[in-house]
């Protein structure tokens, strides 16, 4: 295993390290400064994340050893520590997992070059309007030698990538309308096609990038001091505190996360718990029948499309961002209004572990292992607490998140009772993940703190894991699924 190579021509490195950065007081700056002109950048946002205080996010790797050496792994490798790992440090094995797959997809040898991988990231995270995640790669494509022309927009970007476009725009709102036809236009276009392992690459790329989106924006994640959006020149509008305060975030902003406990929200994780301790019962008492559970199965699918995202308003992108994708109107639409519906998606029929997994691992060898693992983890990351309470069996609560995300794209476990969902998530919970998944630039702090008002933000974060992995998956589900079926 070792590490692509770039080309020769690479861009000066002019990512700043954060331990650069100085937070200084206006008192210190006036005095030092002044006579200089030199100009402070403050920060705009209080912490790696809007929705979470930064002192939890902080005080996290100063408990947790295996989370600080972690993060002086990944400031070594990268010369950073983006905000995105920090607010993952929450859970420790879960990012050693994912640095480790996003590492070996943008650094180690494999079938496409440097530069293609992180415009392909561009493009993916552009379809959300991602800004954070499209500046950071702009960063990185031009630090890898990639052709500043590129990006002017995607109509500046060779042919073959163009032809991405598609495949990109289908993915990230419904894959559910992926055929082979689609692949085979890639595979077969002449001097601008893709080979088998370049497309599977890209699809990974693709996919990994519209959930780690979906992650950004459900976590509320803000750019570092100095990306853009993530500093202003101004001075500080509040009197009583100085430059110093507000740059380490000492203010009063996270306010309302201390006071979310007191709202009478008091038996929110009794009343689930007593959920799940009745679900089980009646598992153990009576199982229903295969029709019984297809029938749930569809009601549940239809009642998710039901579901209104946030204010249903339009996101309109700005120039900066749309100009690295097609089709801008494009987007998740609410079927079931039109008479449309999502079709069935039977895991007995394609699933990861029987059919994905070894696709991906024999086009794109080491890459079906790290991604399987990675599902793993979030999927079975417990620690037996819900809220205060210990020795919790969270299995029931982790699966039916699970599922749910899987059964808005269409995708049916035969062995599941979808009865269980209305039971355990509600409608508040609902309209998060759905907003998320399918619509995440549309995510708001309200949302955010409308659902599990007992929990804990860590555990919050896991949710956000869950839903980020598992829609991963339910894309990649149909992209190899439409492969398999262009092979045969």
């Amino acid at each position: 295993m070792r590490h692509a190579v770039a080309p020769a021509e690479t861009v000066e490195n002019n990512s700043f390290a954060v331990t650069n950065l100085l937070k200084i007081c206006t008192h210190c700056e006036r005095i030092s400064k002044k006579d200089l002109g030199v100009r402070i950048p403050r920060p705009l946002g209080n912490g790696p994340s809007r929705f979470i205080p930064e002192k939890e996010i902080l005080q996290v790797s100063k408990v947790d050893a295996r989370t600080q050496s972690i993060f002086e792994d990944a400031f070594a490798a990268l010369g950073r520590l983006d905000n995105i790992s920090l607010v993952m440090g929450f859970h420790p094995q879960y990012l050693e997992s994912f640095l480790r797959t996003q590492h070996y997809l943008l650094q180690m040898d494999g079938p496409l070059s440097l530069h293609y991988r992180h415009y392909i990231g561009i493009m993916a995270a552009a379809r959300h309007q991602c800004s954070y995640l499209v500046n950071l790669h702009v960063n990185d494509f031009l630090q890898v030698g990639g052709d500043p022309k590129w990006l002017n927009g995607l109509d500046e970007a060779p042919q073959k990538l163009q032809q991405l476009g598609e495949l990109n725009k289908i993915l990230a709102h419904r894959p559910w309308l992926l055929t082979k036809e689609h692949i085979e236009r890639l595979l077969k276009a002449e001097e601008h096609s893709w080979s088998l392992a370049e497309l599977i690459h890209a699809v990974v790329l693709l996919t990994h990038y519209h959930s780690l989106a979906s992650f950004t924006f459900g976590c509320g994640i803000t750019p570092e001091i100095h990306c853009d959006g993530g500093h202003t020149f101004r001075p500080p509008s509040l009197s009583q505190y100085c430059m110093c305060d507000i740059a380490n975030g000492n203010s009063h902003a996270n306010h309302h996360d201390d006071l979310l406990g007191n709202q009478d929200m008091c038996g929110e994780v009794e009343v689930l718990m007593e959920r799940m301790k009745q679900l089980q019962e009646c598992r153990d008492d009576e199982e229903a029948s295969q029709e019984e559970m297809a029938t749930r199965f569809e009601r549940e699918k239809t009642e998710s499309m039901l579901v209104v995202t946030a204010e249903d308003e339009e996101c309109v992108p700005s120039r900066d961002i749309s100009r690295h994708f097609e089709d801008p109107s494009y987007g998740y639409k609410d079927f079931s209004r039109r008479g449309e519906h999502v079709p069935t998606f039977r895991v007995q029929d394609y699933s990861w572990e029987d059919h994905g997994f070894s696709l991906v691992n024999r086009l794109y060898p080491d890459v079906g292992q790290m991604l399987d693992e990675k599902f793993q983890m979030a999927y079975n990351l417990t620690y037996n607490t819900m809220a205060t309470h210990k020795d919790v069996d969270t299995s029931m609560l982790r699966r039916a998140i699970w599922n749910y995300i899987h059964c808005m794209f269409g995708i049916r476990y035969d062995d599941y009772d979808y009865g269980e969902i209305n039971q355990l998530l509600d409608r508040s919970f609902k309209i998060y993940i759905k907003t998320m998944v399918c619509s995440p630039e549309k995510t708001t702090k309200r949302m955010y703190e409308s659902f599990w008002r007992q929990f804990q933000h860590s555990e919050k974060v896991h949710v956000n894991l869950l839903l980020m992995e598992a829609r991963m998956q339910a894309e990649l589900l149909y992209a190899l699924r439409a492969i398999t079926r262009y092979m045969t």
